[in-house]
């Protein structure tokens, strides 16, 4: 078998095990660089070793950060285990990087606010919502018409990280701005049909289940594309959801213009929005629930940043 069958074999079994395109893509990319580093050797003919030794090149040679390390081997247990159906013996000896625990940016409430005044437009409604509503940046992107409930003032995020579904609120101060925004979305969406287009990616096989849906603006993207792309695996063209990087690039910007030495990125939002609700009172499973993680103690360490000190000790200077 050829590398770029066995690269085929990698992406069909990739969308059959339902992993996301960005997924996808790194996985091929390591494997690929895999078979680079060992002179184009069959994966058949390599085993743990040649697995520990490549690891050894990304952290020693490449200078790589633990994480990428990880995704690495995330990627090779796939393509043996998965792809290839081939069992490691010593796969234990392979030890995973370890990542530093780091203390998240949280930024004040008047430095959010500040923020959010440097923005307009598209870039100032998901800024907020990542903030109002615990967001993950793509978690924002990929929201859908539907996932808004007015009623309820709640948001339904789909398919979170670990393939999770959780309810977060809806920020009330946002409501006529997502309206708004619904509005924007109607109305691009019928010009695209009447281009015959409007056709939006569906998870998984409900465009099978519900072939009608892919047409449905319950199902458009909240914040679409200016322009419409071809979908990388099936060629179709279609509209998707704004490109991650231009809101980060508008979000910095924003946190540049501000007074503060902070330097954080979107997710930092994500974060002062916990630790804001830890400062109001809020419990920490409430929190964990909000933010959809599976282990409290992740959440856990949002209780070391609240503005109180350097966990929460008075200084004896001030005493």
């Amino acid at each position: 078998m050829s590398s770029s069958k066995l690269l085929d074999q990698v992406r069909t079994t990739a969308r059959l095990r339902h992993l996301s395109l960005r997924t996808e893509k790194a996985y091929v990319q390591h494997i690929k660089r895999f078979i680079l580093f060992h002179g184009k050797k069959h994966p058949r003919e390599m085993a743990e070793d040649h697995i520990r030794n490549y690891l050894s090149h990304l952290a020693v040679d490449r200078n790589v950060s633990a994480s990428t390390q990880n995704v690495a081997l995330a990627a090779l247990l796939f393509l043996y285990r998965d792809v290839l159906k081939q069992k490691l013996e010593r796969i234990e000896e392979v030890e995973r990087a370890r990542t530093r625990r780091r203390m998240p940016v949280v930024f004040t409430k008047t430095e959010v606010n500040t923020i959010l005044n440097n923005l307009t437009g598209i870039p100032y409604l998901a800024a907020a919502l990542m903030y109002g509503s615990g967001l993950r940046l793509m978690e924002c992107l990929r929201l859908r018409v539907k996932d808004l409930d007015f009623s309820y003032n709640q948001i339904m995020v789909r398919s979170g990280k670990g393939d999770k579904d959780r309810v977060t609120p809806m920020p009330a101060k946002l409501k006529e701005p997502l309206r708004k925004q619904l509005l924007r979305v109607k109305l691009l969406h019928q010009q695209d049909l009447q281009e015959g287009f409007g056709a939006v990616e569906l998870p998984h096989a409900l465009a099978r289940k519900l072939p009608g849906a892919q047409r449905d603006w319950a199902w458009q993207y909240l914040f679409p594309a200016d322009k419409r792309s071809r979908d990388p695996r099936s060629g179709i063209e279609r509209r998707y959801h704004l490109h991650e990087s231009a809101l980060q690039k508008a979000v910095i910007a924003a946190m540049r213009k501000t007074t503060t030495a902070k330097r954080g990125t979107c997710h930092s939002l994500r974060h002062s929005f916990a630790t804001h609700l830890l400062e109001d009172g809020q419990d920490i499973r409430t929190i964990q629930e909000l933010l959809g993680h599976k282990d409290v103690r992740t959440t856990m360490i949002y209780t070391h940043v609240l503005n109180r000190g350097g966990r929460g000790v008075r200084s004896p200077l001030d005493v």
